[in-house]
């Protein structure tokens, strides 16, 4: 596969939605507001109970922010609208009246643990460790941290914040709460998730409306509060120190 997409499918009860990225699943801004849009459109679907969000390959969930999309900003509006996407991406999942299973079944950076903090009940595969690299290039995971945050706590968002380098496996984010399960591989992870949508689609959908909404709330600010985390994005990655960080990425001609 080469050619990114998000794509969606519903089969008994049950939205799947989909993106991919030919480059470890990363996500520049037209698969950002595709997805976002893609999100509210299930969510309003009638015969849809539940949703899935899972990224397309078999190895990296998603590897969060596009590089060569970084690399083309040049003033502070046009980083804002970027980091927008993300935004706009966890938002679309906090108001989805429907809950959300997670299906990470490999690494993810940055962004990539965002998506998987604002789901409602994520399943990983042991290959799902996760670092939170933004600070390595100058800025900082300033959209997704209240997502990060909300499910794991301020001090393992810190800590992965500060501790810019490593990777923290799966286990670790099982035990700080961004993970509910983890599985030996795609194939028992895929039925389990099988299983637990089909389960939910069994329960009365206005009362797990219900539930979500009891679950995310203190979340109604999110609305500015992520856009205002973009500005902050979009101006850091204006600095020298990001540029000249991102220029060692640039593919030669």
């Amino acid at each position: 596969m080469t050619t990114p997409y998000v794509k969606e499918f519903t089969l008994d009860g049950v939205a799947t939605v989909e993106f991919f990225h030919p480059e470890q699943n990363s996500l520049p801004g037209a698969v950002l507001k595709e997805l976002a849009q893609t999100i509210e459109k299930v969510g309003q679907m009638a015969d849809v109970k539940v949703v899935v969000l899972r990224s397309g390959g078999d190895r990296t969930f998603c590897a969060g922010a596009s590089f060569k999309e970084l690399i083309q900003i040049n003033d502070a509006e046009t980083g804002k609208a970027f980091f927008s996407g993300f935004a706009q991406v966890i938002n679309a999942m906090r108001k989805c009246p429907k809950f959300i299973i997670g299906r990470i079944q490999g690494k993810a950076v940055g962004g990539g643990v965002g998506l998987a903090a604002a789901t409602d009940y994520c399943f990983a595969t042991r290959f799902a460790a996760i670092k939170l690299s933004e600070l390595n290039v100058g800025i900082g995971p300033f959209v997704v941290s209240p997502a990060i945050e909300r499910k794991m706590g301020v001090s393992a968002t810190s800590q992965i914040a500060i501790d810019a380098n490593s990777f923290y496996d799966a286990e670790w984010a099982l035990h700080k709460g961004l993970y509910t399960k983890l599985f030996d591989d795609m194939e028992s992870m895929d039925l389990a998730i099988e299983a637990f949508a089909r389960q939910l689609c069994t329960y009365n959908p206005e009362a797990m409306m219900e539930m979500k909404k009891i679950f995310w709330r203190g979340t109604d600010d999110w609305d500015s509060l992520l856009l205002e985390r973009a500005a902050i994005s979009g101006r850091l990655v204006l600095s020298d120190f990001t540029k000249n960080t991102l220029a060692k990425f640039k593919t030669p001609a």
